[in-house]
């Protein structure tokens, strides 16, 4: 795709279309259409996704979210630079928010909870789904590492309120600098997280609200336009690759890998092993 993807920087730089802009637009309505999601908007990395998704939900000031404990920091930091207090629940087998300690850790300061889908492989969202709804608490799927992961046949990041994404560019759909995106089927939260991308306005020199600048540049747009038509082929090739992994690997008894729930696609972001001797493997492989 080397030769499309030039064509679309040099078309682009010819045009002067550097900050919104065709591919833009159309990007947003194609990720839309392949996460089957009302509303898309791109943003500068999945870092501001977080962190403008989470400012959109006008949490009061130190509610509790929690976060799972085995994640990236991006998780924590956007509750910790909205005022919010982050609490930590355990992971399971999976390596995902266990269900048990979830229970466990939610109370009435409770309002939201960030769902990981850690490694590309989907966490348990019915159970999580259940809790929330009982207890009147907000969802937002952190889907930086699983673009086109899927439970029961539908992606992750369309089932809580909001869903963020970070175009990095080791990702499985990364583009050639930083980027990211917010998915909703709200469109209160849709424009409220526009606005708070925006300067805090929909239109230019209109500011209705205190906002950021973060936006996903359309030079970066047109990449990603051309890697997502090829995103569910190299998902199917992770797999592929993984289960080749996991036949080899598994003759090795000190050896465990990362356990998948029945229903389940992961986008395999990451082939993860644990062993006891990590200190040794990891002298070993350097």
């Amino acid at each position: 795709i080397q030769k499309k993807i030039l064509k679309s920087i040099k078309n682009n730089i010819n045009n002067s279309s550097f900050i919104g802009g065709f591919d833009l637009e159309k990007f947003q309505k194609e990720f839309s259409k392949y996460l089957k999601v009302k509303y898309c908007i791109g943003t500068a990395n999945g870092t501001d996704a977080l962190e403008i998704s989470l400012k959109a939900l006008e949490l009061k000031k130190d509610s509790e979210v929690i976060v799972p404990a085995n994640t990236w920091i991006s998780t924590a930091e956007a509750v910790l630079n909205n005022g919010l207090k982050v609490k930590f629940v355990d992971v399971d087998h999976t390596h995902n928010i266990c269900i048990k300690d979830l229970k466990k850790k939610i109370n009435n300061n409770t309002k939201a909870i960030m769902i990981v889908h850690l490694y590309g492989n989907p966490a348990n969202i019915p159970e999580i789904i259940k809790l929330c709804k009982k207890n009147n608490i907000k969802i937002i799927e952190d889907c930086a590492q699983s673009h086109g992961a899927e439970f029961k046949g539908r992606k992750v990041s369309t089932f809580g309120d909001l869903g963020t994404f970070s175009f990095f560019p080791s990702k499985n759909l990364g583009c050639y600098g930083d980027g990211g995106c917010i998915v909703t089927n709200n469109k209160k939260y849709f424009l409220k997280c526009k606005k708070i991308a925006n300067h805090g306005g929909l239109k230019k020199n209109s500011h209705e609200t205190l906002g950021r600048n973060s936006r996903l540049d359309n030079l970066q747009a047109g990449i990603l336009r051309i890697k997502l038509r090829k995103l569910d082929s190299w998902i199917n090739l992770r797999n592929k690759q993984a289960e080749i992994y996991t036949n080899s690997l598994s003759k090795i008894r000190s050896l465990s890998f990362v356990k998948k729930l029945k229903n389940t696609k992961s986008s395999f972001h990451l082939f993860v092993i644990k062993t006891q001797q990590r200190d040794k493997l990891r002298e070993f492989l350097k």
